[in-house]
């Protein structure tokens, strides 16, 4: 595996988890109207951006230089991704997006910085909770289907 494979992966999923976010403080946003919630997501999604830029062994300008979008073997859609019923299924596959996400960089973190690993860690466990807060609450409210 080369540096490059290692930073372009790290990217992505950078952008995979910030988007998911994005999708979910929306849903919280507009759909909710939870401002504190909202604002929670918010800051989930700039503490990630931090703890890059915080980072004295991986630059974000060296995460840009290794992107290549334009060949991304996996840029497709899957039928499944085109399919949404309500706010609930869009909470629900933007949250396990930004889970799955998290996960792989902890994991790719690890080889170029262990403690923006150790971050990465607990912005995911951070998420876990707020997932559970935010669908039950979704779930209460009865705005789905």
């Amino acid at each position: 595996m080369k540096e490059n494979d290692v930073l372009r992966t790290i990217d992505a999923n950078l952008n995979r988890l910030r988007e998911g976010l994005r999708v979910c403080e929306d849903v919280t946003r507009f759909i909710l109207e939870d401002k504190d919630s909202t604002a929670r997501l918010k800051d989930i999604r700039h503490d990630v951006f931090k703890a890059v830029s915080d980072s004295t062994k991986l630059a974000y300008s060296s995460l840009l230089s290794s992107r290549d979008s334009i060949n991304d073997v996996g840029k497709e859609s899957i039928s499944l991704e085109l399919k949404r019923r309500d706010p609930l299924d869009i909470l629900n596959a933007n949250f396990q997006r930004a889970k799955e996400s998290v996960r792989v960089l902890e994991e790719f973190s690890k080889i170029v910085d262990a403690d923006l690993a150790q971050r990465f860690k607990g912005i995911r466990f951070y998420i876990y909770n707020i997932e559970k807060v935010l669908i039950e609450k979704l779930q209460s409210t009865g705005n789905i289907r």
